[in-house]
């Protein structure tokens, strides 16, 4: 009853706002990432919202009342960009921070097609063109801060879309709290009930001295692209000046339920699972019929959408195939090349594109293995499912290791696989039961919310829409200096008090010393 009066409010307070006219700039060169952010406009679309996005990639989600204006890469653009992700595949990095550092000049190719896209004409016009008018703009947050300049340009407030949760690389936006001494970093976790040791608040210390240092060359570069993209315009603020301009942030977390513990000011709004739909959609006739034929329950495995079978050793290729091969559960399996197939079995399906979730939710599915990618954990969670994770870089290695840590599965490293262990990984997680029952239990406290993401989506983002940016939900740390907001001044005064009071002391008790020394002399003489 209470939820029914609940959602019966956020109705009434988003129809007074129906008809807003959204822009959404998701330039970032990673599938997952598109299909999060899409997820979140298809919500607003569906609403009654104008919703117009700027992408590169093509939508894997998408709506007949959103204007998709691509700007797609060219064949050879498209090829480096597949060789780029093979390479970042074969390296293995099991820290996050220290791939992004090594991979740091081929994300400059990214950085400029993300770039390349706003020169395109059809986007200059969005703000060229005065009858064009936007209420606000969604910015897609993939290291490309400058972009968030376009919300300057329309006139517009502005959210940024997250596809992570709160962090290091997104504190800054809206002067999140790091708090490092007991919020785990990027590539670590604690166990329930624990707090962080000395060692993993040792390392969080100086992996927050990385990311900092990581963060200014990434200022750098966008700093570069904001002035080119908007520097003719003298009306543009600078640079420091329209980042402080994010109304909130959307994540695609649900701290509540996953954790970590931490405090968060009031821009951080958590929408984690919205590319998950409320009523799975049917799935396609093959598939259907191939887990309806399971009669030993079905195996899902998908490396996600930037590393492709193509960009896997064929030795280890070979190696899952031998294992998959021989189950007793059937298996579909995402793969791009069906000409080139790693090999024929009648319990194996391959596809070159899945509808993940509407797997995921199928009764017959007893086990996802995965890469990690913080999309597919969320859906398996979601539906409960236990996984068998086989990270590749980024955060995908912590990504799993938290996995295990919450219990909903195993790990294995993919690029040293072994038939052994990727056979005995799967059969214990589909002989124990307890890897299924905790992510089921999970999945009902993953549930559990006043509002759904998308109801969430829709109502914060009408909330910013109907309160002109809500400038009241902004921390004052964003408008101060790294002195004031850190207190330095402060100390520094109360420093310079106590070294005044010691150097007064020391003259006091050497003028004490001086005047019972003279008395003894006196008294000497006398």
């Amino acid at each position: 009853m209470v939820r029914i009066l609940l959602l019966a409010v956020v109705a009434a307070l988003i129809s007074g706002s129906q008809g807003a006219n959204i822009l959404g700039l998701f330039t970032s060169l990673s599938p997952s990432h598109l299909i999060i952010q899409m997820s979140a406009v298809k919500a607003l679309a569906e609403r009654g919202h104008n919703v117009t996005v700027v992408t590169v990639l093509q939508p894997a989600v998408s709506d007949k009342d959103i204007n998709v204006i691509r700007v797609p890469l060219s064949a050879e653009e498209s090829q480096y960009l597949s060789d780029l992700f093979a390479e970042m595949s074969r390296n293995d990095d099991k820290n996050m921070l220290y791939a992004m550092f090594r991979m740091f000049g081929q994300m400059g190719f990214m950085s400029q097609k993300m770039a390349d896209a706003f020169k395109d004409p059809r986007v200059r016009d969005l703000y060229d063109n005065k009858e064009n008018r936007f209420d606000l703009v969604l910015s897609g947050f993939a290291l490309n801060d400058y972009q968030m300049g376009f919300a300057q340009k329309v006139k517009a407030p502005l959210i940024v879309l997250a596809t992570m949760p709160p962090g290091p690389l997104l504190n800054y936006l809206i002067g999140n709290p790091g708090e490092l001494s007991y919020v785990p970093g990027m590539n670590d976790s604690v166990e329930k009930g624990e707090g962080m040791s000395f060692t993993q608040r040792l390392n969080g210390y100086l992996m927050g001295l990385g990311y900092k240092l990581f963060s200014r060359m990434i200022e750098r570069r966008s700093q570069k692209y904001y002035k080119e993209l908007f520097g003719d315009d003298p009306n543009m603020p600078e640079y420091s000046e329209m980042m402080k301009n994010a109304s909130l942030v959307f994540f695609a977390s649900h701290a509540l339920s996953e954790g970590p513990v931490r405090p968060n000011v009031p821009g951080v709004i958590e929408i984690g699972g919205i590319q998950i739909k409320d009523t799975p959609a049917p799935l396609p006739q093959n598939m259907e019929e191939f887990l309806a034929n399971a009669t030993n329950g079905g195996i899902l495995l998908s490396l996600g959408s930037n590393v492709q079978g193509k960009h896997l050793s064929p030795d280890t290729v070979h190696k899952m195939f031998n294992v998959l091969s021989k189950l007793k559960e059937r298996v579909i399996w995402k793969w791009e090349d069906l000409e080139n197939t790693p090999g024929k079995s009648d319990n194996i399906l391959y596809s070159k594109w899945l509808p993940q979730d509407d797997i995921l939710a199928h009764p017959k599915i007893k086990l996802f293995i995965n890469h990690a990618g913080k999309g597919g954990l969320t859906e398996a969670q979601y539906h409960g499912k236990p996984m068998l994770s086989l990270p590749v870089f980024g955060d995908q290695p912590a990504n799993a290791d938290g996995m295990v840590k919450k219990g909903f599965g195993l790990t294995l490293n993919l690029l040293t696989l072994e038939e052994q262990p990727f056979r005995e990984g799967i059969e214990e997680i589909l002989s124990n039961p307890k890897y299924s029952q905790t992510v089921s239990t999970f999945s009902k406290l993953y549930r559990d919310r006043p509002l759904t993401a998308r109801e969430s989506v829709i109502y914060w983002t009408e909330y910013v829409i109907r309160h002109h940016g809500a400038p009241h939900l902004q921390s004052p740390v964003m408008h101060m200096s790294f002195i004031a907001a850190n207190n330095l001044d402060i100390y520094a005064i109360l420093a310079i008090l106590v070294v005044v009071l010691l150097l007064l002391t020391k003259a006091v008790i050497k003028f004490i010393i001086r005047k019972l020394s003279s008395k003894s002399k006196k008294v000497k003489k006398q």
